[in-house]
């Protein structure tokens, strides 16, 4: 009868241990939005290498809205998360969600977007700026120098929309294009279409538009096409829809960022991390143009 309760004793300490052990084997990512192709495809990369891994992942999606966001960690602090996978909705706004991780000492890394406060262990992320340049010099090499040209805006106070809009600014004054406009449609489809449909008539001589992601490029094929005029358009993300667009020969191009990569370098950095391993304050991730 002892060894019977000696035994039973043993296997609730070990059932009790298990699951401490798995409780510390929980990772979380957080999501500007699932209503993007791209950042689905950086949740996949992340799920993907978390079960390879060995790890639980936690996916929370923020909607676009900074207030989701904090309480979005303020929940998976309560849960007792072991590594934040954050890809910010404003790049400023999200610094109190970071704090609060910091406070429960809970380690963050970024994807895609940066935080301008708060302590990140880690950022992983294209090179926006090399990308917005490699933007504009695509339209460039296929339109010349002096080339009439519109640039749509992703969602202002995010890093990405300012470091592409900056690399793409260097190759405009390189080549000394002709910027019509430039205008916010929130890295958003629809908002594309709406904002190109105004700037068409606002600017029928426009040649080229860069769309700082695939999203806003495809809205302003819409209305490029709508409109019966010829004009060359560049995306970003390189996300399916936009890669076989540029497939159709729709598009022109689009620099292709790896947002399934990026998501599972997160969670190979965040996996480090919890190893005591030292990581890299930023890791870079390869583009490429995409073009027919």
């Amino acid at each position: 009868m002892k060894k019977l309760v000696t035994f039973i004793f043993s296997l609730l300490l070990t059932s009790v241990y298990s699951v401490a052990a798995h409780a510390q084997d929980t990772i979380a990512i957080v999501i500007s939005t699932l209503n993007n192709p791209f950042f689905v495809s950086m949740k996949d990369g992340a799920e993907a290498k978390a079960k390879e891994l060995g790890y639980k992942l936690i996916v929370l999606d923020s909607q676009n809205d900074p207030s989701k966001e904090l309480s979005n960690v303020e929940d998976l602090t309560v849960r007792g998360v072991k590594a934040i996978l954050i890809n910010p909705t404003d790049s400023d706004a999200v610094a109190n969600a970071i704090r609060m991780a910091n406070r429960a000492n809970i380690p963050v890394i970024t994807l895609d977007r940066g935080a301008s406060r708060g302590k990140v262990v880690s950022h992983i992320a294209s090179d926006n700026v090399a990308g917005g340049k490699m933007a504009g010099d695509f339209i460039v090499s296929k339109l010349g120098d002096n080339a009439k040209v519109i640039q749509l805006e992703g969602i202002a106070g995010t890093s990405a929309a300012r470091e592409r809009g900056e690399g793409f600014m260097q190759a405009v004054k390189a080549s000394h294009m002709d910027l019509l406009a430039s205008q916010p449609a929130d890295f958003d489809r629809t908002k594309g279409l709406n904002v190109m449909e105004n700037l068409l008539e606002a600017y029928p001589n426009v040649q080229a538009v860069f769309a700082q992601n695939d999203e806003m490029a495809l809205g302003a094929l819409r209305a490029v096409q709508a409109s019966g005029k010829k004009v060359l358009i560049v995306g970003f993300d390189g996300t399916k829809d936009g890669i076989a667009a540029v497939e159709r020969g729709k598009l022109a191009a689009t620099i292709a960022q790896q947002p399934k990569l990026i998501g599972a370098l997160g969670v190979e950095t965040a996996d480090k991390v919890l190893k005591g391993e030292s990581v890299a304050k930023n890791i870079p991730v390869p583009l490429k143009v995409i073009s027919k």
